[in-house]
């Protein structure tokens, strides 16, 4: 990955993400990649997450530069996903790409034998449109 703007997240989603990844059944490009973020990320305290910063249950606006196809999803783990009718997984390649990222960063990420790009533009509690 070229592409790959420092990252913040905090002690909370780490240890919900590190406990979601016990329990995959399969070994999966999604989970090694969210397994790298992980292990780079700058981990904070919850009341430390720099506002507009991508954690769970953030809704997201972001862009694919390359299409310029603009995108408005929460960040969800899987069980969660039904709670939201524009859920984006965390083990998905663009959930596991935005998480940690602040307003602004864009993302170079490996998706189906290409990259994409993506920009985050905004960043909003999920109970808000």
């Amino acid at each position: 990955m070229a592409n790959l703007p420092p990252i913040t997240i905090s002690t909370l989603d780490r240890a919900r993400l590190y406990a979601l990844l016990e329990h995959q059944q399969d070994d999966s490009d999604e989970a090694d990649h969210l397994y790298t973020e992980l292990e780079r990320a700058h981990v904070v305290p919850p009341e430390q997450l720099p506002e507009g910063t991508v954690c769970l249950g953030s809704r997201v606006r972001f862009r694919e530069t390359t299409t310029g196809k603009e995108h408005q999803r929460v960040l969800a783990m899987p069980a969660d996903r039904e709670l939201y009718t524009d859920a984006i997984s965390i083990l998905s390649p663009a959930g596991a790409a935005l998480l940690g990222l602040a307003v602004g960063d864009t993302i170079d990420w490996p998706y189906r034998n290409r990259t994409l790009q993506l920009q985050l533009l905004e960043v909003l509690p999920a109970g808000q449109d």
